[in-house]
């Protein structure tokens, strides 16, 4: 690990990397609109800003467990919603780089207006939920739940927010909710290493690995309530993380 980034200076070179790199990440994707359409041209450009975070401030990430997925996943047959852990404002462009299928993330409302962040999810697709409008949020969650049906992988962070001591928060009921009118399965997932590079709430951003681990499929069907889905995906998702965070 190079020692410059453990110091003042490198910790201003890392941040003015990444906000220079998230407006030119978002340029790429929409040069690369025309020709690729909106969703390809993110696929393919979005995952350079966690690749050259990981060249630039040593933030190194890798999956494991996905081989184990069944291959009717793997290869993109079978829709999926990943619901993962959130411990950092990098965790979405990780698991954009990370994951090997395009998946769509459900966000809050808000970020649709931020400039650039909001660009890019549109190029993503990302479908955006009005929480302060309990029908409009309604309504979004079963155009996902179609979305869904008709192909596209969802990740959700079933705690809505992110943590700030790195401990999962009380999960939300919705992406279960959604998971279950979709009929697709649900894969426990774990992104590990963002509480230590740049925590909730934080600036700086320190050398660390990222950590991402899925786990075994949940069938929502094999459940007799939105409630006791959750409480067996939660289980799963602390089981991950206290996994990843011995490798």
């Amino acid at each position: 690990m190079a020692k410059w980034r453990d110091t003042g200076m490198g910790a201003v070179l890392m941040g003015a990397w990444a906000l220079a790199t998230v407006p030119l990440t978002v340029i790429g994707i929409l040069l690369a609109v025309p020709f690729l359409g909106p969703r390809r041209a993110f696929a393919k450009v979005g995952p350079m800003f966690a690749r050259g975070m990981a060249w630039f401030c040593d933030t190194p990430f890798e999956l494991r467990g996905w081989e184990q997925l069944p291959e009717v996943i793997r290869s993109g047959r079978q829709p999926v919603v990943f619901m993962s852990n959130h411990e950092s404002q990098l965790d979405p462009p990780v698991l954009v780089a990370a994951l090997p299928l395009p998946a769509v993330f459900i966000a809050k409302k808000e970020l649709k207006y931020v400039p650039f962040i909001g660009w890019a999810g549109w190029a993503a697709g990302v479908i955006f939920i009005d929480r302060g409008n309990r029908e409009r949020a309604m309504l979004s969650l079963q155009d996902a739940a179609q979305q869904i049906r008709g192909g596209k992988n969802v990740v959700i962070f079933p705690e809505g927010t992110r943590s700030p001591t790195g401990k999962m928060l009380p999960f939300k009921k919705g992406g279960f909710a959604l998971a279950m009118d979709a009929g697709v399965p649900i894969i426990p997932t774990a992104t590990v290493g963002g509480h230590h590079v740049l925590p909730s709430g934080g600036l700086h951003i320190r050398p660390g690995r990222f950590v991402v681990l899925v786990g075994e499929p949940v069938a929502p069907s094999d459940f007799p309530s939105r409630d006791a889905l959750m409480v067996e995906v939660r289980s799963r998702v602390e089981a991950l993380v206290a996994e990843a965070n011995t490798l």
